[in-house]
């Protein structure tokens, strides 16, 4: 047993993939089996959600065991050169960059909870209104749909870009809102001691108050993911021509990303 795989429980009253201790917001996207309104349910083991890879032996033995046959990094060039992936060995790896690295440089900056708060939102706004942004996300969609096997996909924290790609899944799977939103915010509970730990160690050295404004661009709020899908309304009215328009998808390729998430 891991030393931490305690298993969070979702409001279906489910459990999800075990909790790893050295990548922990390392996920099945399709939590516990997600219920769609069409009265079926999303297929476990087929995309997984995480943070950076850099996990413990006995941590890769369980991502070992999964069988990936692809990992897909969308971090920064700076991010990934930073802190390179441990990949699993049978897996290929791709590095598909989201948002500019500058954006780093620019969330340094910010001083206060207010500011980080809409910082965050404007964060997710961007997924939908920059162009470079959503070209990423248009090439992470159409190589999960058109590679066979079980794939996963992360950013630094596993919450913010990656979020946004769990959600546009489960959206294309037929997963509620409500639960949609749900998963969303498991990040809080996954991520939680990480990201006590990291506001911990800056609350010695930083200015005073920096650590709270860390906290926060280190965990997720429904009103950040709540900013993507207003922003998709108001510029495209709804996912489904985002994911034409916006994102450029073919019709095969969403049909082949529905098939592989619904069971």
């Amino acid at each position: 047993m891991l030393p931490n795989t305690t298993t969070p429980t979702t409001s279906e009253g489910g459990t999800s993939t075990p909790r790893l201790e050295s990548i922990h917001n390392f996920r099945d996207v399709a939590g516990h089996g997600y219920s769609t309104a069409s009265g079926s349910t999303m297929r476990r083991g087929v995309f997984y959600r995480a943070n950076v890879l850099t996990p413990t032996p006995a941590d890769m033995a369980v991502v070992e065991s999964l069988g990936l046959t692809a990992v897909y990094d969308v971090r920064s060039e700076a991010e990934a050169t930073k802190t390179p992936d441990t990949m699993p060995a049978a897996a290929t790896y791709t590095h598909i960059p989201i948002l500019p690295g500058t954006i780093q440089e620019t969330a340094v900056s910010i001083r206060t909870i207010d500011a980080a708060q809409d910082f965050m939102r404007l964060l997710n706004r961007t997924f939908v209104t920059d162009d470079a942004t959503r070209a990423g996300f248009s090439r992470l969609l159409t190589a999960l749909a058109t590679t066979p096997g079980p794939q996963l996909f992360h950013c630094t924290a596993g919450k913010d870009r990656t979020g946004w790609a769990a959600a546009l899944l489960q959206t294309m799977a037929g997963v509620p809102h409500e639960t949609i939103l749900d998963d969303y915010l498991l990040t809080n509970t996954y991520s939680s001691a990480y990201v006590d730990e990291t506001a911990d160690r800056i609350a010695q050295f930083a200015v005073a108050g920096r650590a709270d404004v860390v906290r926060v661009m280190l965990t997720v709020d429904e009103s950040y993911l709540g900013a993507a899908f207003e922003q998709v309304e108001a510029d495209y009215a709804s996912i489904e021509n985002y994911l034409y328009s916006g994102l450029g998808l073919t019709t095969a390729t969403i049909g082949a990303l529905e098939t592989k998430l619904i069971g």
